[in-house]
């Protein structure tokens, strides 16, 4: 049964109507090749602190993207049946989320992330029925939270990050986690569709602290910034 999101998602739904991949990168995702791949975008709602997106932490000893913040999602599988199938297992075997306690609303444009040739979708839902989440193979998964998207929008949670390679894009610092990279990058385009986002001091950069071998995002990032690296 489709479950009906609440009123404060209307905004963001509508624009996304009319989303391109432009929205979200300068990076163009090509027509053929690349690994299919699909992350859980899953925003839901808590009493006492309002929208929240679900944000899990790579566990620092990975041999790549060692300690980012991360969507759950990963590489299609071929018995996936479509981007949904796969962002929807993918965070059942990352942090035992229940597919049935998500509605899946909207999937966004395919972007390409050319450091790994992957091409991304990201699926939009709605957590209608949340559970407690965990990680599931701490080898992987660090850590799981819920971002309040109130925090996520708080000015003196925002910065850019500067990235060794010289890339710069947007950033966030909540409840002990560091978002930046492809992740923020998507995220502050939603919030920006969903009306939700405040005046922050884009002056404020600050350089990314090293955590394992750490590539250079390349999809989501700021429009200005982007160009280089490419």
């Amino acid at each position: 049964m489709t479950r009906r999101p609440p009123a404060w998602f209307d905004p963001l739904l509508g624009r996304l109507g009319s989303a391109r991949a432009e929205d979200f990168t300068r990076i163009v995702t090509p027509d053929s090749g690349g690994r299919e791949s699909a992350v859980l975008v899953l925003l839901g709602e808590e009493p006492d602190a309002g929208p929240d997106v679900l944000v899990l932490q790579r566990a620092a000893t990975l041999r790549n993207h060692a300690g980012q913040p991360a969507f759950p999602g990963g590489a299609a599988d071929p018995e996936d049946a479509d981007a949904r199938a796969t962002a929807l297992r993918e965070a059942n075997e990352e942090v035992g989320l229940d597919p049935g306690s998500v509605t899946v609303l909207a999937e966004l444009p395919r972007l390409w992330i050319p450091v790994s040739d992957f091409v991304v979708t990201p699926v939009l839902a709605w957590w209608h029925d949340p559970h407690p989440v965990h990680p599931r193979e701490p080898a992987e998964v660090a850590h799981v939270a819920r971002l309040p998207v109130a925090e996520l929008v708080d000015p003196e949670n925002r910065m850019r990050v500067r990235h060794p390679s010289g890339w710069i894009g947007p950033a966030f610092s909540v409840r002990g986690m560091l978002v930046w990279g492809f992740t923020a990058g998507v995220i502050d385009t939603l919030l920006q569709m969903g009306g939700w986002s405040r005046p922050w001091p884009r002056s404020r950069v600050v350089d990314l602290p090293p955590v394992g071998a750490t590539p250079a995002p390349s999809a989501g990032t700021d429009a200005a910034d982007e160009s280089r690296v490419r």
